[in-house]
């Protein structure tokens, strides 16, 4: 077996010796709330943009596809410019956390 087997298979028979099924949950449910709060801006500005988009269409009749995908685009990319320091802060507090647990696993 190679060296990155043998270290995988100690680390999954070991980890179980440390990690319990409530640390399990809870970090799961600290990775979603986490997970929304970096999408949720952008997911936000997307519905906004498409349905004043759809609206515009439906006021002028115009059914032209790429007319709904590039404004949507561009606003989330500009709301992504944004929000990128919510997002990193975000993301790097729940690493800080994240790390912090694993060095108290005993």
């Amino acid at each position: 077996m190679g060296e990155y087997v043998k270290i995988f298979i100690w680390f999954f028979v070991t980890w179980r010796r440390f990690v319990t099924g409530m640390m399990v949950a809870d970090l799961m449910r600290e990775t979603m709330i986490v997970i929304l709060k970096m999408s949720g801006p952008l997911v936000a500005i997307g519905l906004f943009v498409g349905v004043i988009v759809s609206i515009i269409q439906a006021l002028t009749q115009v059914q032209e596809q790429s007319l709904t995908f590039v404004p949507k685009l561009l606003a989330i990319f500009v709301g992504l410019l944004i929000f990128m320091p919510f997002i990193g802060s975000t993301l790097l507090h729940f690493s800080e956390q994240l790390f912090f647990k694993i060095t108290q696993l005993e």
